[in-house]
């Protein structure tokens, strides 16, 4: 009998595989009918297969990162080759993952992933990229640096 997973089981082993870019990982955790819409560009990948493409031909290859802390019901920190998650949040069939990701040409980009499930999978994606960037100090007197941007 295959072992029975919760909705949160299935998405932190979903953005555990999309941290080491286990494409084979990832799809044992997709709804037959997962798509993952780019909002910011107007895509929509809607198989496995163009999705490992995408990956594969990646110009620069797959993004680097650092160690980090996954921040949940318990706090662990993970060293990941792809990128990293910071937060996984949610309940019943909607989640949220907060990304933070390097690319080749050295440019950060924090992400949020909104993901859907469905059957117990993951059925959507929505995902938006933004870049960090250094505030502008005609701010810095109202606000609190974080170290988001680090």
């Amino acid at each position: 009998m295959p072992e029975r997973l919760t909705n949160e089981d299935v998405v932190r082993r979903y953005a555990a595989a999309s941290v080491a870019a286990d494409a084979d990982a990832m799809a044992a955790l997709r709804h037959a009918e997962w798509s993952v819409t780019w909002p910011q560009s107007g895509e929509r990948v809607t198989s496995d297969d163009a999705y490992r493409e995408i990956l594969q031909h990646y110009p620069g290859g797959a993004p680097r990162t650092v160690s980090t802390r996954i921040v949940g019901a318990q706090d662990t920190w993970v060293l990941t080759p792809g990128n990293t998650v910071i937060r996984v949040v949610g309940d019943g069939d909607t989640w949220w993952c907060e990304w933070r990701v390097t690319y080749p040409d050295a440019i950060t980009y924090l992400c949020v992933d909104l993901i859907e499930l469905r059957e117990g999978r993951v059925h959507g994606e929505t995902v938006y990229w933004a870049p960090v960037f250094e505030p502008p100090a005609w701010r810095a007197a109202w606000v609190e640096r974080t170290d988001a941007a680090s």
